[in-house]
């Protein structure tokens, strides 16, 4: 690495529903001792899922900034990620859904593709302590229909290539962190 490259410690966290994936990522971001930025993905998009989110609120620090980026995620961390700083964003999984299924039923973004090459280039040019969270959902059958195929399979790719760029790797498991990469 030159004297010149960004300085980036990526921090990416993988997992199932309800696996700890967020807690752990927000445990790490607490014990960076850096300032936080807490990068939200998610939109409400009815009650049950507001109750999820409350709860994310609730357990963060009320000194962490908040950046809500539904579908702008490569805007978003471009703006706050540097030197002596922590970013954590959760997550790839609700973000990527965004791009392809909105909530809303209105059509899907008109580049998603653009979206993920913006995000690939906002993490290659970051800077500071970044934490990512995602969800690993490729564990399981081939999904029927070709709509869940191609968002399977587009996750799938988008946390490959994050996973590549990152310096560490965890995949959570009951709670569990097993180190997956540094």
């Amino acid at each position: 690495m030159t004297s010149s490259a960004p300085s980036r410690d990526l921090t990416f966290i993988l997992g199932g529903a309800r696996s700890g994936k967020s807690a752990h990522a927000e445990r790490l971001a607490a014990e960076s001792g850096l300032p936080v930025t807490y990068v939200a993905t998610a939109r409400i998009g009815d009650a049950e899922f507001g109750e999820r989110i409350a709860h994310h609120r609730v357990r963060r620090p009320a000194h962490w900034s908040l950046l809500e980026a539904p579908l702008d995620l490569a805007g978003a961390l471009s703006s706050v990620a540097r030197d002596g700083h922590c970013v954590l964003i959760d997550c790839l999984t609700l973000w990527l859904a965004n791009l392809l299924c909105p909530a809303d039923y209105t059509e899907a973004h008109p580049a998603p593709h653009e979206a993920l090459n913006a995000f690939d280039a906002a993490v290659s040019d970051a800077r500071g302590k970044i934490i990512i969270v995602s969800n690993e959902i490729g564990l399981g059958v081939v999904p029927l229909g070709s709509v869940t195929r191609r968002y399977v399979d587009e996750l799938g790719r988008l946390n490959q290539r994050v996973a590549a760029a990152s310096t560490r790797a965890t995949l959570m498991v009951a709670g569990l962190p097993l180190a997956l990469k540094g």
